[in-house]
């Protein structure tokens, strides 16, 4: 059976619910960050949809050394901490340091592996050693098959939790395309799949000195995905992308997230999942 333990109540994978990874890009502040998590907790409650809060406390592959990158690891790993205890969510965060592991795993239940450190052979050891939940983003530049590498690095490890997640592929300059072969692919490897549908539309360094996106485009991919077949869904989210300190060319307005959600689980019942 391909399941992925993420909390002692929490499991993503076959016969279990639509789990959704989900949260601002980046920490912008306390107080944002706590807000997106219990407003996106209220509506994965009325759906029956299990959730995971995600922001990150350090975007360390920013496009240019002027953007903003986060509060930093104590700060950050404070709010999460907060987060954690107030809305009752599990949390999932970025690594790029294979030192940050051990702190981090002490709040994150899932330590994420950025697309372009997926082959960080230390890294990924260092997260495996944890014992937590990983997920570990495809990278832009790779197979779905050579995944599994990256997946044998994290098996050498120790690691028994892991998620596999889709956010595209390069395709000409500035620009990802999807194959959604990929994610059966993946899934043959053992492991859960994710469909990261916010990054897909992302066009990495797309304007100029910061990247762009075509968020419009996220409700397609996320509907095809879902029929295509997943076990988690990774959406950024943000109650006002337009003003969005990263990522907000490409992230879901909060408006939006119900509406789509409601699309996807009744595909999902489609499929008899």
């Amino acid at each position: 059976m391909v399941t992925a333990q993420i909390t002692d109540r929490l499991f993503v994978g076959d016969r279990y619910p639509l789990a959704l990874i989900s949260g601002p890009c980046v920490i912008e502040s306390e107080d944002f960050a706590l807000k997106m998590a219990e407003e996106i907790q209220k509506i994965c409650d009325r759906l029956h949809i299990s959730y995971i809060f995600k922001s990150s406390f350090d975007k360390a592959n920013r496009t240019s050394i002027n953007s903003f990158r986060g509060p930093s690891l104590d700060e950050g790993l404070a709010t999460l901490q907060k987060i954690k205890e107030k809305v009752g969510v599990p949390i999932l965060t970025d690594i790029h340091e294979s030192y940050q592991a051990a702190t981090v795993a002490e709040v994150a239940d899932v330590l994420q592996i950025p697309a372009f450190l997926c082959r960080q052979t230390d890294l990924l050891l260092a997260a495996a050693a944890t014992g937590r939940a990983i997920n570990v983003k495809k990278g832009q530049f790779l197979a779905p098959w050579d995944m599994k590498n990256v997946v044998q690095k994290l098996e050498q490890g120790g690691a028994k939790n892991i998620l596999l997640t889709e956010r595209g592929t390069s395709f000409g300059y500035n620009t990802l395309v999807v194959d959604f072969r990929s994610l059966p692919q993946m899934r043959l490897m053992g492991y859960p799949v994710v469909f990261d549908a916010t990054h897909s539309v992302q066009m990495p360094g797309g304007q100029g000195d910061k990247s762009g996106g075509q968020r419009e485009y996220v409700p397609y991919l996320a509907r095809a995905a879902t029929a295509v077949g997943i076990d988690a869904l990774f959406l950024e989210v943000h109650e006002n992308p337009e003003v969005a300190l990263s990522d907000g060319p490409n992230m879901l307005p909060l408006a939006n997230l119900e509406a789509l959600l409601k699309q996807l689980l009744i595909i999902r019942e489609g499929l008899g999942d």
